[in-house]
């Protein structure tokens, strides 16, 4: 095992989780942000007021985003096990 096969694995890995885990990050940002701007906006600073429209807002980017998500982790791990004799012989 070289020091390149392992930055190899470790790139690929942030890579994928990155992608993974970007477009739930990007959407709570986004939601957070709306909520804080009509907040804002009324006046009203309940701090309770964001957790669910973020929650929802996660939860339907993972279902409509989940099987993209899923296909790029799953064609990750293959070929981690299939680079894996490579790796370790």
């Amino acid at each position: 095992m070289t020091p390149e096969s392992i930055m190899v694995l470790g790139i690929q890995a942030v890579k994928v989780g990155l992608m993974i885990s970007g477009p739930l990050l990007l959407i709570a940002l986004a939601t957070g942000l709306i909520i804080s701007i009509l907040q804002a906006a009324t006046q009203v600073n309940e701090m309770t007021m964001t957790f669910i429209p973020k929650i929802l807002a996660m939860i339907g980017v993972a279902v409509v985003l989940g099987p993209w998500m899923m296909k790029i982790f799953i064609e990750y791990t293959r070929a981690l096990f299939a680079s894996l004799p490579y790796v370790v012989g």
